[in-house]
């Protein structure tokens, strides 16, 4: 098996990497342009030996652009396309919403192009978010199926890449699938995103601000997933999805976002400062509840291996470790 990955050098992305290379004897094809989230030191961690190093083809491309025929020469044949790459943090798509489309739905949109018109035998998989469906209220998790309500940018860009993988399915008979993925942590995540910058505000003993609702009496709460799991999830899906088909990608629990803050304090033996503020109301898109159903894939026979409070136990142990990842 060969296949493209793009945004290999992202934080999902290295976590396919290291996963291909223990797990599979896969060779694989990695796109990316190296910006914010990209960065060839994750890929240069998670490489054993120089063996394993020549399964691995770097191919420099931003796919904002069409797939050129140097490019598509570049890449070569594959029989299946992890679709990763893309912008992500919801505060950057606020500021800059026309980049995110440009990124995730302009740049979706050429990844297609390139498998109707190069590839069209191989598979894909199209890397979603929960954020799609927006906020859930209490009681509520999202089926694959259910409406959206994009609550930013972001989130709608995602949507939009997403509907595009669908029409192509449907109209020249692809074979894609789509995974929505709630919150995911692990070794070698961008230090923009929430755990890692908890670890460092602790280390730095800073006050940490917490999402919450209006009367700041409330947390906000994801269903958190480690990387290894997502990826595990993935390849599931790659093995035993259908065409056409959507999958929900869930964590063992819900956890709301203070009581992660004060789990993190705790690992590391150290105090928490932390401070309750609303940040919807004077930042719009930040939903205080996202939550997914996972019953598909667990019916299927899939559920993480590791559970919630183990997998944060060895990322933040890890990331105490290697301050370099949230000190750039």
């Amino acid at each position: 098996m060969r296949v493209l990955l793009t945004g290999g050098a992202g934080f999902i992305g290295h976590h396919i990497v290291e996963h291909l290379l223990r797990h599979s004897d896969w060779d694989i094809v990695l796109l990316d342009r190296l910006d914010i989230s990209g960065n060839l030191n994750r890929i240069h961690e998670v490489i054993e030996n120089n063996a394993i190093c020549g399964r691995l083809t770097w191919v420099y491309h931003d796919f904002k652009a069409p797939i050129s025929e140097m490019i598509a020469k570049a890449i070569g044949r594959v029989d299946g396309i992890l679709h990763v790459g893309a912008s992500t943090h919801v505060d950057r798509s606020i500021t800059d919403p026309l980049s995110f489309v440009y990124d995730n739905v302009v740049g979706t949109a050429n990844i297609l192009e390139f498998l109707r018109q190069v590839v069209p035998q191989a598979w894909m998989v199209y890397f979603s978010t929960d954020e799609v469906f927006g906020p859930a209220p209490e009681g509520v998790a999202y089926q694959e199926l259910d409406r959206y309500n994009s609550g930013n940018p972001y989130a709608a860009s995602k949507a939009g890449g997403e509907e595009l993988c669908m029409a192509y399915a449907n109209t020249y008979g692809l074979d894609i699938r789509v995974t929505h993925t709630m919150n995911v942590f692990g070794e070698r995540q961008h230090y923009e995103k929430f755990i890692p910058l908890i670890i460092n505000h602790i280390l730095r003993q800073q006050l940490v601000l917490i999402h919450a609702n209006k009367t700041k009496t409330k947390a906000g709460s994801r269903y958190y997933i480690h990387a290894r799991s997502v990826v595990d999830a993935l390849m599931f899906v790659v093995k035993h999805g259908k065409k056409q088909e959507k999958y929900n990608i869930v964590g063992s629990q819900e956890v709301d976002n203070l009581a992660l803050a004060i789990m993190i304090a705790k690992i590391m033996g150290r105090p928490l400062t932390y401070e309750l503020v609303d940040f919807h109301s004077s930042r719009p898109g930040h939903d205080l509840r996202y939550a997914l159903d996972g019953g598909k894939l667990k019916d299927m026979g899939w559920v993480p291996a590791v559970n919630f409070e183990e997998s944060l136990q060895r990322t933040v142990e890890w990331t105490v470790k290697h301050q370099h990842w949230i000190n750039l």
